[in-house]
């Protein structure tokens, strides 16, 4: 690669609403956008964990990504839609307020996450994105996605824990 080509770089992408903030995830994690159907609780999930849909025959669970975020005010609006993410071979379905753009942001344009974030949410925030005067922030798809099974003792965590259990064997 030569250095022009790796200064014009771009991330690709997807920028959806929660709350006043715009958040992105990788174009390439995206599965599909959806409108929020019936969704089938489970019992003893986390707080934000809001169950699990059908999507054409593959069950997906559902995390409302505006309370895991912490947002205070959660509204169902027609707008809800519901990001379907692949992450290691499995879909995850994200509600969020807005689906908006695809967005294309300079490399150069990303700035690490400040360091002085809250503990809570900084570790899934794996950067700014600078976008048409605006900030974009960007979300690390595995710790979102992984976070939420290894801290609350949900229902896949005892599977979760016998493995990293062996592993470190």
């Amino acid at each position: 690669m030569t250095g022009a080509a790796a200064m014009s770089r771009e991330l690709h992408i997807v920028g959806f609403q929660v709350g006043r903030e715009t958040y992105g995830v990788p174009i390439t994690s995206l599965h599909e956008i959806v409108r929020v159907p019936e969704i089938t609780a489970v019992p003893d999930a986390p707080e934000y964990m809001e169950g699990v849909i059908n999507l054409r025959g593959k069950i997906v669970s559902v995390i409302d990504l505006r309370k895991r975020l912490g947002e205070k005010k959660i509204g169902s609006s027609r707008r809800n839609r519901i990001l379907v993410v692949e992450h290691k071979g499995r879909l995850s379905g994200l509600i969020v307020d807005s689906a908006s753009e695809v967005l294309k942001i300079p490399a150069a344009d990303v700035e690490a996450s400040p360091t002085s974030f809250d503990e809570g949410r900084s570790n899934c925030v794996t950067g700014l994105g600078k976008y048409k005067g605006r900030l974009i922030v960007l979300l690390d798809m595995t710790r979102l996605l992984d976070l939420g099974i290894i801290q609350k003792s949900g229902p896949h965590s005892g599977a979760g824990e016998a493995r990293r259990a062996a592993s470190a064997q």
